[in-house]
């Protein structure tokens, strides 16, 4: 009997360090690196994201503040792998372009990014008051 349980407690443990570990992953955040933007695009190699939302290309310079949107891409809760923006304008070599996670919430329509540069709608994922994002260069 003191097997079983002592068993039982040892999954149970278990299972919580490992939902706990899951949780700590689940912070949302954006993995980009300097790249090429001469197909029109550009992409995320990982984005995690506690709800559906979007990938925002913002447009950005060496004050980090974010600028006019260029481009986005849908995002699933959780792990999405290998996010494509379509850009909207041109961007040039040397560009800084800021990738951001902006949430589904607050629009007229799910499923439609209704963002604008200051506004509520569909508008930026803060954790403990810091913008989700990562910033790159295009090259």
């Amino acid at each position: 009997m003191m097997t079983k349980f002592m068993a039982s407690a040892f999954v149970s443990t278990a299972l919580l360090v490992g939902a706990s570990l899951a949780q700590a992953d689940m912070h949302p955040q954006v993995w980009a690196n300097d790249q090429s933007a001469a197909d029109g695009s550009v992409y995320a190699e990982k984005v995690m994201a506690n709800s559906n939302g979007w990938l925002v290309v913002h447009r950005t310079d060496d004050n980090m503040k974010p600028g006019p949107v260029v481009g986005h891409a849908p995002l699933k809760k959780g792990e999405n792998m290998d996010v494509t923006a379509l850009l909207t304008e041109n961007v040039s070599s040397g560009d800084q372009l800021m990738l951001m996670v902006h949430s589904e919430e607050g629009g007229m329509e799910t499923g439609v990014f209704e963002y604008t540069l200051g506004a509520s709608e569909d508008g930026p994922v803060k954790v403990d008051g810091n913008l989700v994002m990562t910033t790159i260069t295009a090259q």
